[in-house]
């Protein structure tokens, strides 16, 4: 699980939304209304800067949101962040139901395939991927091959859990790597 003070990805600066700095955002979760709700985000630009920034405003628009951030307050400066990520710190997001995670909370957690009785550890997970049919853990392979991508269906899953950092899986039959 992320430390609480870690910072997320939520969001990318698609581009600026008028003339006085607003920012236009793709959501990765189109539901998520964690932007709408902080003081402060952190600005990741593709090459590496990072600032923390105060949060002026921010409100829905249809699948987007439009944000005004303390240092933007022009279409110059807004279109410098094209591209930048926008981040929230873990501890931001609403609470859980039972049984409920956050994929960034499995990013690192090891992942073991039954086999017989026994657990074979195959890797660790690097990242989630969003398909149209499924999203799929992306598990950085143990043995240095090619990446595993497995399907979040029970099919494949048996038990996810975040607070211990592992995930167990039925098999890797019908899997190709990547």
């Amino acid at each position: 699980m992320l430390a609480p003070g870690a910072w997320v990805p939520l969001a990318e600066i698609l581009r600026p939304h008028g003339v006085r700095g607003e920012l236009r955002l793709k959501l990765f979760n189109k539901d998520s209304d964690v932007l709408l709700h902080l003081d402060e985000v952190l600005i990741r630009r593709k090459s590496g800067e990072e600032d923390e920034v105060s949060v002026d405003g921010a409100r829905r628009a249809n699948d987007a949101i439009l944000m005004r951030l303390y240092s933007v307050s022009d279409r110059d400066r807004a279109d410098e962040l094209r591209g930048a990520l926008v981040c929230a710190r873990r501890e931001a997001f609403p609470p859980l139901e039972d049984g409920e995670f956050y994929t960034c909370d499995l990013v690192g957690a090891a992942v073991r395939v039954r086999r017989g009785d026994a657990l074979e550890e195959i890797g660790t997970v690097r990242e989630v991927l969003e398909y149209p049919a499924a999203d799929v853990f992306a598990i950085r392979a143990a043995d240095g091959g090619k990446d595993w991508e497995v399907p979040l269906l029970g099919s494949f899953i048996e038990k996810i859990d975040p607070e211990a950092g592992l995930v167990t899986l039925v098999t890797l039959e019908g899997l190709d790597r990547g």
